[in-house]
């Protein structure tokens, strides 16, 4: 399972035993503990708050009693106050009767890699500390989210269950003893509960291995002309980047770009987007850019695709991939279906359509996908968020998306953009952007939207500029697999001419609020493929405008940023 045991450890058996008593300690609810779209994210000084961190996990603990004596798996993406909060869970998952907990070197893992873990040692669940992309670092944001047996994010049922039981929570549990090594390797035992510091990059580097064709991507770069950079942003996917892509797959040494996770990232902002990776852009832009370009963000979960001198959307990414999977050994048999968020580009639909099945669209939260993927549905999942993966994981993965890439770029020989523009011409181009509006008061965007939904049953049938609206709703979603309902999840302004806009408050932020404005229009004529995007754009923004009258309520003239 690619784990090290501590078989010949410097550690004596009395050393590596940590036992002592367990305490139950008297506490009070914080009215703020609900999950968002992806698990509770706060500034580091609010979960550093007394009892807040032991709060959420006592209630969490307390929501999964079945949880006694099972596996969970732990660790998190190198930011500010991991190390604190894991000795914390630590201690608490020993007090709660948790059997054995895995967690990774120096408590590092992959938002990815803890899903590959939970999977191929069959836990129980696991712990992920993490905000994403957001920023970190003593006045950055730091997170906390619960994956299930699945390897997925726990659903709506199981993270409202949590917040209950945070409402009205009086006392935790927690194990009086020394703090675990996790700098060392091994086997150690805290109370009567197991724990195991583990290589985090072992299994899930054999997984894609396993998927991936790595000596054709291998003598991709042996052809000395094929150059690369991978940007890790000083997040945590340096080290898996640097052991698969420099060492397993022969890439120049100099390929993985801030490969060093750092609590504060590097004081940068770990998004993989056009704005903030932006010394990568800068080098895939200039006269001798390399053939291929990649970035991930914090976590490792998110991906961002360049080819020299072109930028690869989300939405096209994963249409792409899908109309190539046949290259790949893990996707040869074919797709079953592929799933996207209902923000993302229809680019994939027509894919979907063309290779004869399904596209589902779902509610924008990797955890919409989990379903579909368990049921055998869907194959390939995709999110405009710079968000790709497939049935090999419950949870989107950046690493993944740029060996799928390469295998791609390896099998057929051409430029990333000589691809696109081929698929472009086959399928048609959706041009597509997302603006976003960030760090607005609550209460001002929560009433755009609210203004926004009272408009809906005028809008249907009536012309904005030249386009007809043709449906005008607020995104709801029934499970096909457990026939949930999920409501409110975005306003949709759907066209005639398959253009769409549509409005939505984010749900990762930790400050103030994010309105996303999501703008598509379909283009069938290769002739206008070559239109610069917010130019194929610009009637859809004017409308968004003048319908949400963004500007006015907002005050800003322009997005925060446009992708």
């Amino acid at each position: 399972m690619g784990r090290l045991h501590n078989k010949n450890s410097n550690l004596s058996s009395e050393r590596a035993r940590f036992t002592m008593n367990i305490h139950t300690v008297s506490t009070t609810p914080y009215p703020d503990q609900r999950p968002g779209t992806s698990g509770l994210r706060k500034k580091v000084k609010h979960f550093q708050q007394p009892h807040y961190l032991e709060n959420f996990v006592q209630s969490l603990f307390d929501c999964l009693e079945e949880m006694t004596g099972e596996t969970l798996v732990l660790g998190g993406d190198g930011r500010y106050y991991n190390p604190e909060a894991i000795q914390i869970i630590l201690k608490m998952a020993a007090a709660n009767k948790v059997g054995r907990v895995l967690v990774g070197h120096k408590g590092l893992f992959s938002t990815p890699a803890v899903s590959c873990v939970i999977r191929r040692c069959k836990a129980f669940g696991g712990i992920i500390l993490s905000a994403s992309h957001n920023p970190a670092g003593p006045d950055g944001d730091f997170g906390i989210k619960y994956n299930v047996g699945n390897g997925g994010p726990a659903p709506e049922s199981v993270t409202d269950a949590i917040y209950t039981l945070s409402k009205k929570i009086n006392r935790y549990l927690i194990l009086e003893a020394e703090d675990i090594p996790l700098d060392t390797l091994g086997i150690f035992t805290l109370g009567e509960m197991t724990v195991e510091v583990i290589n985090p990059i072992a299994d899930y580097a054999e997984l894609m291995e396993e998927l991936f064709d790595f000596d054709r991507i291998a003598a991709l770069f042996d052809t000395g002309v094929f150059h690369m950079y991978f940007d890790a942003m000083h997040a945590i996917t340096g080290p898996y980047a640097k052991d698969i892509l420099e060492q397993r797959l022969g890439a120049d040494p100099n390929t993985v770009l801030n490969g060093e996770p750092l609590p504060d990232f590097g004081g940068s902002h770990p998004d993989p987007n056009l704005v903030h990776a932006k010394s990568l852009v800068t080098k895939m832009y200039r006269a001798n850019a390399p053939s291929f370009g990649a970035a991930s963000d914090g976590d490792g979960d998110r991906n961002m695709i360049l080819g020299r001198r072109f930028f690869v959307t989300p939405s096209d990414s994963l249409a792409i991939l899908a109309a190539n999977a046949h290259h790949i050994p893990g996707y040869r048999l074919g797709l079953a279906g592929i799933a996207r968020s209902m923000p993302t580009s229809q680019a994939a639909d027509r894919i979907a359509g063309a290779l004869g099945i399904e596209c589902f669209e779902t509610p924008t939260g990797w955890k919409f996908f989990g379903n579909l993927l368990d049921a055998g549905k869907a194959t390939l999942c995709g999110e405009e968020s710079f968000g790709t993966g497939s049935d090999h994981l419950r949870e989107k993965d950046g690493l993944w998306a740029v060996l799928f890439w390469l295998n791609v770029l390896a099998v057929r020989r051409q430029s990333v953009e000589s691809i696109v523009r081929e698929h472009w011409t086959h399928c048609g181009r959706n041009f597509y952007s997302r603006h976003d509006y960030e760090d607005l008061p609550a209460e001002l965007s929560q009433r755009l939207i609210e203004d926004l939904r009272k408009q809906l049953p005028k809008l249907k049938g009536k012309h904005l500029g030249h386009r007809e609206v043709i449906l005008a709703d607020d995104f709801s979603y029934t499970d096909p697999i457990d026939h949930s309902i999920t409501t409110e999840q975005g306003i949709r302004l759907c066209f005639e001419d398959h253009a769409r806009i549509i409005y939505r408050l984010s749900g990762t932020g930790t400050e103030g609020a994010t309105l996303r404005v999501y703008l598509e229009t379909f283009e069938p004529n290769p002739d206008q493929h070559n239109q610069e995007t917010q130019v194929a754009l610009a009637d859809l923004i004017q409308i968004a405008d003048h319908v949400a009258q963004i500007q006015q309520r907002t005050g800003r003239s322009q997005p925060s940023v446009i992708t």
